[in-house]
């Protein structure tokens, strides 16, 4: 799970495995697996780090 925050300000937090994709429209748009899209304040870049980083965290990768 990633913690994002909505154009409103609100946090909220997304299931990193039910990302499908992530486009700057120049808004970040996060599309999910079952169609659903959500506008994020965070940049593309930022949200495919948190990802990758739950990714790694749940898999046990170290990074040195």
């Amino acid at each position: 799970m990633i913690a994002l925050t909505r154009l409103n300000k609100r946090v909220f937090v997304l299931n990193a495995e039910l990302i499908k994709m992530i486009e700057s429209t120049p808004d970040t748009i996060v599309t999910l697996i079952n169609g659903d899209t959500t506008i994020v304040r965070e940049s593309v870049e930022e949200v495919v780090r948190r990802a990758v980083d739950y990714q790694r965290q749940i898999r046990g990768f170290q990074v040195s």
